[in-house]
């Protein structure tokens, strides 16, 4: 059975608020949400993301912080940069990606935001 358009639209929405507000969103809330709730293939899950994100990477909250006086040209700049990288980073990633066993792939990912959560919780 096809999921309804409600539960991605969901998703999305939960993941704009986080990434809004956080600026998290495709790694720690669309992967996990596609792969656990959904029961994507985390290569699935993962390309699914990029999909939602490809245009609207919070265009609008960037906006919202920019009226705040939360960021500057130099923000900008440093935000474009880190754009070139992903660009080149995301090439890469995706075709070693695309071949790990999905358990393999599911597996690092958690392992990953374990690592990235103990530095939060301990940095």
């Amino acid at each position: 059975m096809t999921p309804s358009w409600a539960v991605f639209i969901g998703i999305g929405l939960v993941a704009g608020v986080l990434s809004g507000l956080f600026g998290i969103g495709g790694g720690l809330i669309i992967v996990p949400a596609l792969a656990l709730a959904m029961g994507f293939e985390q290569q699935t899950a993962s390309a699914t993301s990029l999909v939602a994100l490809l245009f609207p990477v919070g265009a609008l909250a960037v906006w919202t912080y920019w009226q705040a006086g939360k960021i500057s040209g130099e923000h900008v700049t440093a935000g474009l940069l880190i754009a070139a990288g992903m660009l080149a980073g995301g090439l890469f990633g995706a075709k070693f990606g695309i071949g790990l066993d999905p358990l393999i792939a599911r597996r690092a990912f958690a392992v990953f935001m374990v690592i990235v959560a103990t530095r939060m919780w301990f940095g």
